[in-house]
């Protein structure tokens, strides 16, 4: 079975890393400078690289070139300057074959009981079996329990000389402040898309398949800032289409709210015209849109023209994770809506999401609320 695309491409180096420059800028200077800590704390959203940085950093650190090729003296045994593993020494080799006896990773979903946790403590005392260090790396550490942090806490705060631990986390929020003040904490950001289109470009052209720009920018945009979650989205694009893939293809496999089609709701809500809305949208509903997608998609575009109907210096902030020509329009829309009109506006659209996902008629929601924003604004909006 071949590899899905976020594993088959993963970054085996820092260099390949997208989108946290800040966050390999600081660990290639501790590494350089043999200030490696003794417990890390990645925090951010899914898919922005947590787990591929502290598999990363796991392998910097037990490279057999991080010594000196043996003789180095740094601390912790890397040599002075070292960054990058040598991705072909006999660690980092089992490591990216997921093969290293001493880099352990826990899944803390699944693994989250004190028992689990007594049983690292144990682990944590054995000394490493082949490398200088014994590295644990614990995924989505806010499902621990309680007890489990509490037993977990001594262990990260002194732990023995040969061992690392490296925390991942979505929800910063649910980790005890105990445990955040005994790390080094780093904080993944979204991957803005630019970065994110040119990431699957180079998937694309070594996968040699075509895709489009714009489909591309399609799915970046999708992802909201997930470079894993724009990487599985290509994953099904390419396995349900065998010649070349436009925007069209993309939005009918992923079944997508296309970016014109929630436009054209929006401007005809600009023009207080509710027969031409609710005929969109049973028009895209019977072309397959998923009419959850489709009230998700709306809201999402009546925010971003709310930003820039609020300043339209905001418009860098869109650009991180939106092509120019979708903030272009945006900024024509935002200039036909008051921001107080939008504020009342948005929500109902949400309160339509919701309702749609227990509605019979899923669309039924949103047409609803439409009708309803139209009937508390008599006056076209872009009569100001």
């Amino acid at each position: 079975m071949a590899l899905v695309l976020y594993r088959k491409y993963r970054p085996k180096s820092f260099n390949e890393l997208v989108g946290q420059e800040h966050i390999v800028t600081t660990l290639t200077n501790a590494l350089a400078a043999n200030r490696v800590g003794h417990a890390y704390l990645f925090a951010g959203p899914r898919g922005t690289g947590k787990t591929t940085v502290a598999r990363l950093l796991a392998k910097a650190v037990v490279c057999e070139e991080s010594g000196d090729r043996g003789q180095g003296t740094g601390y912790r045994g890397q040599g002075a300057g070292f960054t990058e593993a040598c991705n072909v020494c006999i660690h980092c080799a089992a490591i990216l074959e997921g093969k290293h006896p001493d880099l352990v990773e826990i899944d803390a979903a699944s693994n989250r009981g004190i028992d689990e946790i007594r049983q690292l403590k144990e682990s944590v005392r054995v000394a490493p079996m082949q490398a200088r260090m014994k590295i644990y790396i614990i995924d989505e550490t806010h499902m621990l329990t309680e007890p489990a942090f509490n037993a977990l806490l001594k262990t990260i705060e002194e732990p023995p000389a040969h061992a690392l631990f490296i925390l991942a986390t979505t929800e910063i929020n649910k980790v005890p402040a105990t445990i955040q003040s005994r790390t080094q904490r780093f904080d993944f950001k979204t991957i803005p898309l630019p970065q994110i289109v040119g990431r699957l470009g180079t998937i694309v052209a070594a996968e040699q398949v075509k895709v489009s720009l714009e489909a591309l920018e399609l799915i970046a945009q999708t992802a909201d800032g997930s470079i894993r979650d724009a990487e599985s989205m290509l994953e099904q694009v390419l396995a349900f289409s065998q010649g070349a893939i436009g925007a069209q293809e993309t939005i009918a496999i992923l079944g997508l709210a296309d970016t014109a089609l929630v436009q054209a709701i929006a401007e005809a809500l600009s023009k207080k015209d509710s027969g031409k809305a609710i005929a969109i949208i049973n028009d895209a509903v019977s072309r397959g849109v998923d009419a959850l997608h489709l009230t998700a998609g709306l809201a999402s575009y009546l925010r971003d023209i709310l930003l820039l109907s609020i300043d339209p210096k905001l418009k860098e902030l869109l650009l991180r994770r939106a092509s120019t020509t979708y903030v272009d329009t945006a900024q024509k829309h935002a200039n036909a809506f008051l921001p107080e009109e939008l504020t009342t506006m948005i929500p109902q659209i949400i309160d339509a999401l919701e309702l749609a996902k227990r509605s019979p008629v899923p669309q039924l929601p949103l047409e609803l609320a439409l009708i309803t924003i139209m009937q508390k604004h008599p006056v076209s909006f872009n009569e100001k």
